[in-house]
């Protein structure tokens, strides 16, 4: 009784220091644990401490481009990073083809990734992408779920402790399955809601969305042989992404027509 007690107690701190926030480009709301300014510490930490580990590129050509597609994203993005002091920064890694963004503004892109992506309409989409994640506070929202299957667990196995051993781990196996399922659910959940931010993003920045497209076509080709069945995988499959990316167009156009007004 006193565990079962400790576990509901526990779970009402949770609860008590639960913060419900508002994705501010999809209207989407979460629970999270964990406040705005922990993410940018945190962010600003694991940053500075991949710069010591990473070789950061000199090239100028290079940095050139992050820097100035990274500012126009970052003016698209606006106050829905208040808190942000923007820093980007090529890693010299041909063969790695990748980008992240941490809380508090803190984007890096390796050098296979600009070796991919030839034009900048199509980096704005990749930045856009990784820059969502963070103004969406998947981060966040992932150790906030990782705090409920921590709780979720401690509480299967307070509840089969006078069971026998057998009955005792297949509850704790089933447990441990559904929690890893409804984890790579909510994680393609976030891979596509960051599509779709990234993208508006690219288009209020001035970017043509439709560069989307031919990236993740090239992403495609590059990823044939080795993928896994989209339910076992974080990601969304590539055509289920491509679908997704052209379903947004006429949305996205939009606000790219908008931009290109407006700088005019």
């Amino acid at each position: 009784m006193k565990s079962f007690l400790s576990a509901g107690a526990l779970a009402a701190v949770l609860l008590g220091l639960t913060g419900c926030y508002t994705n501010p480009e999809t209207g989407r709301q979460s629970v999270i644990l964990i406040s705005p300014a922990q993410e940018s510490e945190m962010g600003a930490a694991a940053f500075a401490e991949l710069r010591t580990k990473e070789k950061v590129s000199h090239d100028p050509e290079a940095n050139a481009r992050v820097q100035r597609v990274g500012a126009r994203i970052a003016e698209a993005v606006g106050d829905q990073l208040p808190s942000a002091k923007w820093e980007f920064v090529v890693f010299d890694a041909p063969k790695t083809i990748n980008a992240f963004a941490l809380p508090g503004g803190k984007v890096g892109v390796y050098t296979g990734l600009l070796n991919l992506a030839k034009s900048d309409d199509e980096l704005a989409i990749v930045m856009g992408h990784e820059i969502g994640h963070v103004t969406a506070r998947h981060g966040a929202e992932r150790m906030t779920e990782a705090m409920g299957i921590g709780l979720g667990a401690f509480v299967v196995d307070l509840a089969t402790q006078n069971k026998t051993n057998n009955t005792r781990n297949a509850w704790l196996v089933g447990y441990g399955v559904l929690g890893l399922g409804g984890a790579l659910k909510f994680s393609r959940e976030h891979e596509s809601e960051a599509d779709h931010i990234g993208i508006r993003y690219a288009a209020k920045a001035g970017y043509n969305p439709m560069a989307a497209i031919t990236f993740w076509q090239k992403m495609d080709k590059e990823s044939k042989g080795g993928k896994l069945p989209e339910f076992l995988s974080t990601h969304p499959a590539n055509d289920t992404r491509i679908e997704q990316l052209r379903a947004w167009m006429p949305e996205v156009l939009l606000l790219y027509e908008a931009a290109k007004r407006r700088d005019r």
